[in-house]
């Protein structure tokens, strides 16, 4: 502890601010303004997700939800279609909901991090980045890529419980706040183990803190920080079915909440065979078969999808029931599609 006290004590936030100013990251579009509804819409879409990927989805969706009045008054099916394929859709869920609460308050978010960590969806440390990004206001963000960053610096090693890390870990972050920069300085940090300080091969030759990192004096850098063991993952058997008349393909809402909530996808199968499902449906079956099983891997699990084309004709009217409808292919697209359904439904004939 006293070898981590002492490199604090060596400027550790001077070196951020300085690296950030001539090396970090300055135009990223979220970095351009004071808007707090786009600074929170950054970091929600950031979690566990790459840049390049949210800059493909950051400026769609402020095309169509531009303020957060309009966010929480749109329909939820209309922001998960925003949102398809950028994973992680509990996100979504709850930046919707968010919006809803903050709207039928006082219409913003504060500049008070304690409160803002309140509401739906939004953590400590994106409750402190909406607080030092939009209204630069002192506090610590720590997310995993800061995480990494002070785990190495400071040879943090794993506690006992996943609880006490993640005390010792904020602790540490607040204790190394700087009296000012701090805008530079939370985004140097977060800049640093994006781009430097990286999980597989850290470039320790261009990190500010290689003076003082502990993990790079010991050679330590690939060992931290520790991780936990983990279990393997679950596995599970999804068995779908899709039906389509070449026109129109048959959908299911699925709940709002659990995987993919609220997303359109496949239906599962039931206890009825797939020519008694169709024909509950209006069709007649045509012909069958299986597709090559999908593998897809979620945050707790992997799943592995059954798929059974089925080739229908209309017999009867075809009215949506609830939670089904039927999609037109050429709408697909555009649909809020979990990626795996899209990508095998974007794949068969006449499906473009």
């Amino acid at each position: 502890m006293a070898d981590s006290l002492d490199a604090a004590q060596r400027g550790f936030a001077r070196r951020i601010i300085v690296w950030q100013a001539g090396h970090g990251r300055h135009d990223l579009p979220w970095q351009k303004t004071r808007d707090p509804y786009r600074i929170w819409l950054s970091e929600i879409m950031l979690q566990q997700t790459q840049v390049q990927t949210v800059l493909l989805y950051y400026s769609r969706f402020l095309m169509r939800f531009p303020t957060l009045e309009v966010l929480a008054e749109a329909p939820l099916e209309s922001v998960l279609e925003l949102w398809a394929g950028l994973g992680y859709y509990a996100r979504a869920r709850h930046l919707h909901r968010c919006a809803q609460v903050i709207a039928a308050g006082d219409g913003t978010l504060s500049a008070d991090p304690e409160r803002n960590a309140r509401l739906p969806g939004i953590g400590r440390s994106t409750a402190a980045a909406i607080s030092v990004f939009a209204f630069g206001r002192r506090a610590a963000i720590l997310d995993g890529n800061v995480k990494r960053v002070l785990a190495r610096c400071f040879a943090v090693e794993a506690a006992a419980t996943a609880a006490q890390d993640e005390r010792r870990m904020w602790a540490l972050a607040e204790s190394l706040l700087p009296a000012s920069g701090i805008e530079s300085y939370s985004q140097g940090m977060m800049d640093l183990g994006a781009t430097v300080c990286s999980r597989h091969k850290p470039q320790c030759e261009r990190c500010p803190l290689r003076e003082i990192c502990l993990a790079c004096r010991d050679g330590r850098q690939v060992e931290l920080p520790r991780r936990r063991v983990k279990r393997a993952p679950a596995q599970r058997l999804s068995s779908l079915l899709l039906l389509s008349d070449g026109r129109r393909i048959l959908l299911e809402r699925r709940p709002p909440t659990g995987i993919w909530g609220g997303l359109l996808s496949l239906p599962e199968g039931s206890g009825d065979s797939a020519a008694v499902f169709a024909e509950r449906h209006g069709c007649r079956l045509l012909s069958s078969r299986e597709l090559t099983p999908i593998e897809h891997s979620l945050t707790h699990f992997r799943l592995t999808m059954q798929v059974l084309h089925c080739q229908v004709e209309a017999i009867g009217l075809q009215a949506n029931q609830a939670p089904l409808e039927w999609l037109p292919v050429d709408e697909v697209v555009a649909a809020a599609l979990p990626a795996p359904i899209k990508k095998l439904l974007l794949a068969l004939p006449r499906v473009r």
